[in-house]
């Protein structure tokens, strides 16, 4: 348990680092960098917990994009500010560049290669394909919680 509660601390600190960043990127108000900070330890902690669990990072990435998305709309009524300012910047430390980084480096190597190997070929589609679904995975998580909280017709 100590070692878990060790792993996650250091994700959040190691996750609101570039949360920081990107929202001053991003033109975040001083005043609000803590939020973003906040936020973007939460989910990357909740993705790790959820990962630890033996979910599959995919779901993981939903989950925890739905929870900053949700934290960033209660920021935002707070502050009256747009949730984005918050959610953009704290989802950016989930962003897949390994698995991106990876697929791009077995591609260029599939093209230098006079044959084509099964190792890279299966190393680019399902490096591929995870990227794909953990970016699909931060979009729709990021977006369903402000498409169900703003609706403004009822649900059914």
């Amino acid at each position: 348990m100590s070692v878990l509660f060790s792993t996650l601390l250091n994700d959040a600190i190691f996750s609101a680092i570039p949360a920081v960043g990107f929202a001053m990127v991003f033109n975040v108000p001083r005043r609000y960098l803590g939020y973003c900070a906040l936020a973007g330890a939460l989910g990357h902690s909740c993705r790790t917990l959820l990962m630890h669990f033996n979910l599959p990072i995919e779901w993981s990435t939903f989950i925890a994009a739905a929870l900053v998305s949700l934290l960033t709309i209660q920021f935002a009524k707070r502050h009256l500010a747009p949730p984005l300012m918050y959610a953009v910047a704290a989802i950016i430390p989930m962003v897949p560049g390994t698995y991106a980084f990876n697929t791009v480096i077995a591609l260029v190597q599939l093209s230098t290669l006079p044959a084509i190997t099964t190792e890279l070929l299966d190393s680019v589609v399902s490096n591929g394909l995870k990227t794909v679904f953990i970016l699909g995975a931060l979009a729709v998580g990021l977006a369903l919680p402000n498409l169900l909280y703003y609706r403004t017709r009822p649900v059914v």
